[in-house]
């Protein structure tokens, strides 16, 4: 299978995982949400990961692919605040933690384009 027919699979497959963590393993992602948002953390914590399980079964899909792309490009965009929560309340944690805490941040910008290269092998393919 060529790089690019994997690419989206391998994108879907990390949005699945990371969905199917915000529900083993939904304290984590509690601590993450942003106090401004409304409702509860929890809530936010379940939406995220219905999210990222929707987004990927999207991406699976050829027909949909283009749209759920983009539509991933967003979601990590909108996560943004969450990552940065994180460094902030992990600052003074020990230098792993914080390593990990500070590192998701410029993760997200090969994330935003990895899902945009998607949508856009997706367009040339329809």
């Amino acid at each position: 299978m060529p790089r690019s027919e994997r690419s989206p699979l391998l994108l879907a497959g990390l949005l699945a995982t990371a969905g199917i963590a915000h529900f083993a393993v939904p304290r984590q992602f509690d601590a993450t949400v942003p106090r401004s948002l409304p409702g509860t953390p929890r809530t936010w914590t379940y939406a995220s990961g219905v999210a990222e399980l929707a987004l990927a079964a999207g991406l699976a899909v050829p027909r949909t692919r283009k749209p759920a792309a983009l539509a991933a490009a967003a979601f990590f965009v909108g996560v943004f605040p969450a990552n940065v929560k994180m460094a902030v309340d992990w600052r003074h944690r020990p230098a792993r933690q914080k390593a990990v805490a500070f590192g998701r941040l410029p993760l997200q910008v090969p994330l935003v384009l990895w899902a945009r290269g998607v949508a856009k092998d997706a367009e040339g393919r329809a």
